[in-house]
């Protein structure tokens, strides 16, 4: 076989709004809607320093209900400096960007390659001699809704020993956090007789299997908290022996984080505030180029959770956080801002719970029944639909609902039980324990 390297990236979306930011001023919020134009700017620059011989992008190029004309501009833009470079580009359309919708269109060129909605195949050809190294297939989505297994229509029919490249917008396996949009399973990838599953729609990046390699690149830049940790694309390395080496290169410039704080041995306020700003300083020294979105999770136990339970602590410290960094924004100093997105408690007030779990009153049977959701998922399903029921009814409760992944709701059970304890060991110290 050939040597040959390739990029596999997905789910660019371009110019797209960010979701769930509160106090953002307008200097910040500008500077988040730049972040998708310099992730594309970081990928051109990965294909040229690589060397790469083609990139393949999996779908959501952009979001048709926000598609601008910077966007369409950018794209046509870097299309072309790929271009002078001799790298081509293999694109499909995903459930953000269908064929049907209002689609940026992309200008016809030589080296630039778009999947229409039935499977299309190409022969990739090494960038330094010309020599045909793969055979590089795709399938757009016709409409923004496609539920049919588009996976069954790959099938290998050229016996050639070029390596073979599938691009698929799909939800593998059925992955819960997403639309089931083009739904398949690994096996039936497995069995199609491609090298390379090159993948889409699911905004986490993973291999789920190895020879043949089926892969989600992931998106190129977080878009909300829920998509943490570094973002970016593969280069794919083919060997002579048809190995492959994946390497991942980070593209994006803002990112999300959750960063968990401890108030074990914490009991005074001030020492809580001075703790979070010493975090806020190293996440700045850690990612000095980049701005961080950060989702502070308080965990462990101390006197002050009280204190926090309350809300207003925690809201004035965003606040303060917040003004700093829009500050440093104004100044110019974009380097290294650290956004407090929220202040969320996981953390509880000091008891001790093997002691309360033996003895016999409400409090005891609270905590022992905690401990049970703990270590069994269906009870945990089971305590939180009964208690989210009753605002199942509402539609616009219900499509918030729906959209909260099983974490999310695990926390709220948490939390509950936290605040539980709190109000029973209260009254108890008012009263006596019943």
């Amino acid at each position: 076989m050939i040597p040959f390297r390739f990029i596999h990236a997905a789910d660019l979306h371009l110019d797209s709004k960010f979701a769930g930011m509160k106090g953002l001023s307008d200097i910040i919020r500008q500077h988040l809607r730049e972040s998708t134009f310099i992730a594309l700017r970081h990928l051109i620059e990965v294909a040229i320093v690589e060397q790469v011989d083609f990139i393949v992008i999996s779908g959501d190029v952009y979001d048709a209900a926000d598609s601008s004309l910077r966007a369409h501009l950018s794209l046509q833009a870097a299309f072309e400096e790929l271009g002078s470079h001799g790298i081509h580009i293999y694109v499909i359309h995903g459930n953000h960007d269908p064929l049907d919708g209002p689609r940026l269109q992309i200008k016809d060129a030589d080296h630039v390659h778009v999947f229409g909605p039935e499977v299309e195949s190409y022969r990739a050809r090494r960038r330094t001699d010309q020599r045909e190294v793969a055979v590089v297939s795709g399938i757009s989505y016709p409409t923004s809704k496609v539920t049919e297994n588009t996976a069954l229509k790959f099938r290998r029919e050229d016996e050639s020993t070029l390596f073979h490249i599938a691009i698929l917008h799909a939800n593998v396996d059925g992955d819960p956090v997403h639309e089931t949009y083009s739904p398949c399973t690994r096996k039936e990838l497995e069995s199609s007789g491609y090298d390379y599953w090159a993948l889409g729609h699911i905004h986490q990046r993973r291999v789920i299997q190895e020879y043949p390699h089926i892969v989600y690149a992931g998106n190129i830049q977080g878009r909300s908290v829920k998509e943490t940790g570094p973002k970016g694309c593969y280069v794919v390395e083919v060997s002579e022996d048809a190995s492959l080496q994946l390497t991942f290169h980070e593209l994006d410039h803002v990112r999300y984080v959750r960063e968990e704080m401890s108030i074990d041995g914490i009991h005074d306020i001030e020492e809580w505030r001075m703790r979070v700003e010493e975090k806020v300083d190293n996440i700045r020294i850690l990612r000095p180029d980049q701005m961080s979105i950060v989702r502070w999770i308080i965990t462990g136990r101390s006197s002050i959770h009280r204190t926090l339970e309350s809300g207003h602590v925690a809201r004035e410290l965003e606040d303060e956080l917040r003004r700093r960094e829009i500050a440093r924004a104004e100044s110019g100093q974009f380097g290294g801002l650290v956004w407090s997105e929220s202040i969320s408690l996981h953390s509880g007030i000091e008891i001790d719970r093997s002691e309360l779990m033996r003895e016999d009153h409400f409090l005891g049977e609270m905590l022992r029944l905690a401990e049970k959701v703990d270590q069994h998922d269906e009870l945990t399903k089971e305590l939180l639909d009964k208690a989210l029921a009753p605002l199942m009814s509402n539609r616009v409760i219900r499509g918030m609902l729906n959209e909260t992944s099983e974490q999310e709701r695990r926390e709220w059970l948490e939390r509950a039980g936290e605040l539980g304890a709190m109000l029973l060991l209260d009254k108890a110290s008012d009263g006596g324990r019943k």
